[in-house]
């Protein structure tokens, strides 16, 4: 009865969308026993406000790690907790409480999606150094590909998958974070990291690209 009930509340909180990340399992049994304890004051937008400033947190953490000290990359590790928090719980929320507006948050979603890539990138950018910037603005380019690429999924297909394959927002989350460490452990190795990540996001995009190319063809060769 237990096992019933849950499955529900996963089709309920869940409604909207497809998940096919690697932590899926724990990760959406976390998010619906969290949305059953949320206080009634907490809205949707609040959280996604609260999930924008966990992003905050990750660029600060790399400025002041440039101006003061490379230990303060640790404050990034919060940082991506809060923004896992906000921005994991806030549609999940809406649809808990059958207050879900599809339209509006998947456009608010996007958007502050967007300005938070771009936040984050620019205090990578703030804390590397001569060419090793770059790196910054391809992981902005890269990740905005993928967005990009969720659109189009979705216009084809109805269906909006944030996940590519195994790896969704929160594995990236975790991986960066492992990063950060790292670059506090062995001072340089976040720049040879940050290049790997930018060169897989580049080959998954193509791939999912040239998938999504041929899902369009075959949709108009079905219309003719």
């Amino acid at each position: 009865m237990k096992s019933h009930k849950y499955n529900d509340l996963i089709n309920k909180v869940f409604k909207d969308r497809t998940r096919t990340n690697l932590l899926k399992t724990h990760e959406q049994r976390l998010i619906c026993w969290l949305v059953q304890r949320i206080p009634g004051w907490v809205t949707s937008d609040f959280l996604t406000g609260i999930g924008l400033a966990g992003n905050i947190i990750v660029s600060g953490s790399f400025i002041l790690a440039a101006l003061l000290n490379r230990n303060w990359l640790m404050l990034g590790l919060a940082g991506f907790i809060i923004n896992w928090f906000g921005d994991s719980l806030d549609g999940r929320l809406a649809y808990y409480r059958n207050k879900p507006r599809k339209n509006y948050g998947f456009s608010l979603d996007v958007t502050i999606d967007w300005i938070s890539i771009i936040i984050v990138g620019f205090g990578y950018i703030v804390y590397a150094q001569d060419a090793w910037e770059l790196l910054g603005y391809g992981f902005v380019v890269m990740y905005g590909w993928e967005m990009i690429l969720a659109l189009i999924r979705y216009k084809l297909t109805g269906q909006y998958i944030i996940d590519s394959g195994k790896a969704g927002p929160t594995e990236v989350r975790i991986i960066i974070s492992l990063m950060m460490i790292m670059e506090v452990l062995f001072p340089g190795s976040l720049n040879y990291l940050a290049g790997m990540a930018v060169l897989v996001l580049f080959v998954v995009n193509i791939v999912d690209t040239n998938i999504l190319l041929k899902v369009a063809d075959g949709i108009d060769k079905n219309n003719k």
